[in-house]
């Protein structure tokens, strides 16, 4: 059954030219018209997702063909996109992805069938942009490259410097935004500062104002609800009443989860319950425990403060309380974190080591990881799929859980460590592409689940 889905990709030709930023504004324009709007990203990044969250009042969706597969992506597009105007951000250039261009914006685009709006930053550029948007529309004629937006235009000539060439081509342009330096999303070592530390829609207002004034709001939702029909995907299972509690910290510190990842755990018959490492002083009462990805370093003196929190996440291990924890929640499990001063705080003690924040990206990139003895998301020779991104190295004595591999180069290596009931390594992984991981995780709670209330009744 075909059916219509309303859609966009906001694309780019590099990393820094604006993409988060229009996209944002594009999302609060929309909705001030009251229109629907879904928001989504191409690629594993946690943070732009918020801001498009902060600008939607929706979650945004992530949009990975290595983490979760072509198939189920587009099944999991067709699902959320019902009844909106999808509005889809790219990743670094509209040609860069992975090996191959593995979940690339031109791949992504291709899945879905969907027109693409190229922004230029044309800062230092006159004729030259339409050069460059030549180039980039006939690099792959798959694509159905529909038009430009221009970015730190300088000048009412400048702009039309770049049309006039823009128009020769027959490329249309959809508008210009001015150069504006209070259009700045603040960043950090792993890129924007995600929307949890920071509240403020100021910036998403002034960029919002821009758009309205500058963009051709009329011609993007028309170039939107020109899109081809979708084959319509059957719908997933419907998501049973849940049985088990799942504690999943949440907060400043720890804030990288993809929703669709937790979900997945839901139509399994999981009750997801927040909590704060950061403010709160006792762990829920539940089945299992995820600490996901986030900036613990950022946070570190408040969460070595947080005695009672970290001992009590420290008996719930030894309790045997399944454990999964990635990446920032790798480093909160350790004896220690030293941060980028050199300064050691107290974290967890569950895994005996320490993590170790450098100046230096120590990687970025996919990765497929091979499970290396039987745990709580897998068999030994289960293999899984993966993003690191991380400043920070780890040592600890625990036993090693990945084999692990590089897809761009190939390198290998051997990662993450396994303890008790716990899994903890820099590995992003997402359920809904790892579905047996998230089974499995979710059986290791059941089984705990009925443990508990075992040794309860011969307590009693």
């Amino acid at each position: 059954m075909q059916k219509n889905f309303p859609r966009i990709i906001i694309a780019a030709t590099q990393s820094g030219s604006g993409k988060t930023t229009l996209t944002v504004g594009l999302l609060a324009a929309l909705k001030n018209r009251g229109l629907n709007v879904q928001a989504y990203k191409i690629g594993p990044d946690y943070i732009d997702t918020g801001w498009h969250e902060l600008a939607s009042g929706k979650i945004s969706h992530n949009l990975d063909s290595w983490l979760v597969g072509k198939d189920k992506l587009k099944k999991f597009f067709a699902e959320t996109a019902q009844g909106a105007i999808s509005i889809v951000e790219g990743v670094m250039g509209l040609y860069d992805g992975g090996q191959g261009g593995i979940s690339s914006t031109a791949e992504i685009s291709k899945l879905l069938n969907a027109p693409i709006v190229l922004i230029i930053d044309a800062k230092s550029m006159g004729t030259s942009a339409a050069a460059v948007a030549l180039g980039f529309r006939d690099f792959d004629r798959e694509i159905n490259l529909a038009g430009v937006i221009l970015n730190r235009i300088g000048s009412d000539s400048h702009k039309k410097i770049i049309v006039d060439a823009l128009d020769a081509l027959g490329i249309k342009c959809f508008g210009a935004i001015n150069r504006n330096d209070d259009f700045f999303l603040p960043e950090r070592h792993l890129g924007l500062v995600p929307t949890a530390e920071n509240h403020s829609v100021d910036v998403i207002n002034k960029v919002c104002a821009a758009v309205e004034a500058q963009i051709d709001l009329d011609a993007l939702i028309n170039l939107a609800r020109s899109a081809p029909p979708l084959q319509n995907t059957s719908p997933q299972s419907l998501v049973p009443s849940p049985y088990l509690k799942i504690a999943v910290a949440r907060d400043e510190a720890f804030n990288f989860y993809y929703g669709a990842s937790l979900r997945e755990l839901e139509r399994l018959g999981a009750e997801i319950i927040y909590f704060s490492p950061l403010n709160d002083e006792h762990l829920p009462q539940v089945d299992g425990l995820i600490i996901g990805g986030g900036f613990p370093e950022m946070f570190a003196a408040r969460l070595e403060q947080n005695k009672s929190l970290r001992n009590e996440i420290f008996i719930a291990a030894e309790a045997g309380l399944p454990i999964f924890a990635e990446c920032g929640g790798f480093m909160y499990l350790m004896n220690r974190l030293i941060d980028f001063n050199g300064n050691s705080f107290e974290m967890c003690g569950i895994l005996d080591g320490a993590a170790t924040m450098t100046n230096r990206l120590q990687t970025v990139g996919y990765v497929e990881a091979e499970i290396l003895s039987d745990c709580i998301i897998g068999k030994a020779g289960d293999t899984l799929r993966a993003h690191e991104f991380h400043f920070s190295t780890a040592q600890t004595s625990d036993t090693n859980i990945f084999r692990c591999r590089r897809l761009r180069t190939g390198k290998e290596y051997f990662a993450g460590a396994v303890k008790k009931n716990i899994v903890a390594s820099y590995l992003h992984i997402h359920f809904a592409g790892c579905p047996k991981a998230a089974s499995n995780f979710f059986q290791a709670c059941k089984d705990y689940s009925s443990s508990s209330k075992s040794n309860s009744s011969c307590n009693v």
